[in-house]
């Protein structure tokens, strides 16, 4: 028998295996990432590094590259040269406007880049919400919307709150890539009293969202407790686990990794697939359709580096680079995903 989720029919050994094959490592990693730093644990800078690196060509990068086959599938027909050469005018337009912003205003772009992010990252998580661990507790917009804001803030904010010497490092790698002494205007964003207020909020926000979520959940408690259970479990990741590295991992085998098995779930072969329990083979063929623009996306990362006004010098100046990349593709990329979201009625 199978159940309907925004999109697709999935059937029990579907579930199964999205559930063993991407829930559960997601959960597991997270978990076993947060032991270590709760006790006590550091680690370097080029090992924090190391999952963010890896993104460029595992799990990260690879997301996206398929965005030009997504739009037309996930409509029920074949990809076109038309709706693909559409895709990539989106691309080239908003990539590039996005660039100009970096080199005019870079904090400006750099505050975007955070909030564009928050907002896809939790548009991701509410996908798999409702078509993987069915919370059926998300029945009205409001609730959805309340989702997208909770889950995209443990990345985005968390991080500021616990981390913020961290935070302001890495916005600084970022932004110094076009302008030097750029973070002036945001020196208020790290004080004290500015992380306070941000944290009482977000906490009240979370507490709302989750009691929220438990009133308005049936009889099987169990989806809401799976909302609340990953809710949890992130807001403490991102508290205790370095930044670079919770983001890395967190890209690659949460967000990323959630977000490709949902284009799997598009064409039909890949589709039978996962629904006859062979997700693997599903992956595989997703990896093959998307390398030819992950190597594209990476020699793109080169020519940015070429003309990138200050050359950075240092690991996390490469990062730097590589994360501009990500933000230039990111704003298209969330207008494929904001239309799949439309299609796919995930807003009721």
């Amino acid at each position: 028998m199978s159940e309907s989720v925004p999109g697709v029919d999935l059937t029990a050994g579907a579930r199964d295996a999205i559930a063993s094959g991407v829930l559960w490592p997601g959960w597991l990693v997270t978990v076993a990432l947060v032991v270590p730093f709760l006790l006590g644990a550091s680690v370097p800078l080029w090992v924090q590094a190391v999952p963010l690196a890896v993104s460029a060509l595992v799990l990260g990068l690879p997301h996206g590259a398929v965005d030009h086959l997504a739009l037309p599938r996930v409509r029920g027909r074949r990809p076109t040269w038309r709706a693909m050469g559409a895709v990539g005018l989106l691309y080239l337009v908003c990539g590039l406007a996005y660039g100009v912003v970096w080199y005019v205003a870079p904090v400006v772009a750099f505050a975007g880049f955070i909030l564009l992010t928050w907002f896809h990252w939790g548009q991701g998580d509410l996908y798999a919400l409702l078509a993987f661990a069915r919370v059926e507790a998300l029945e009205s917009r409001l609730q959805r919307a309340l989702a997208v804001v909770v889950r995209g803030g443990l990345p985005m904010l968390v991080p500021l709150l616990a981390f913020p010497d961290w935070y302001r490092r890495v916005a600084l790698a970022l932004t110094s890539l076009f302008e030097a002494d750029s973070l002036a205007g945001l020196t208020w964003l790290f004080r004290v009293e500015t992380r306070l207020a941000l944290g009482a909020a977000y906490g009240l926000l979370i507490a709302g969202y989750l009691a929220l979520g438990y009133v308005r959940t049936g009889s099987d408690r169990t989806p809401w407790l799976i909302d609340a259970g990953e809710t949890l479990l992130l807001a403490v990741y991102f508290a205790v686990v370095p930044p670079l590295l919770a983001i890395g991992v967190y890209f690659c085998v949460w967000h990323s990794l959630r977000h490709i098995v949902r284009l799997v779930l598009l064409p039909r072969r890949t589709r039978d697939a996962v629904r006859t329990g062979r997700l693997w083979s599903a992956l595989g063929r997703f990896a093959v359709e998307a390398t030819p623009l992950t190597l594209a996306a990476l020699a793109l990362l080169g020519g940015l580096w070429l003309f990138v006004p200050r050359r950075p010098g240092d690991v996390l100046g490469l990062l730097a680079v590589y994360l501009v990349l990500i933000a230039m593709l990111t704003l298209p990329h969330v207008a494929v995903v904001t239309w799949m979201d439309r299609e796919q009625a995930v807003w009721g």
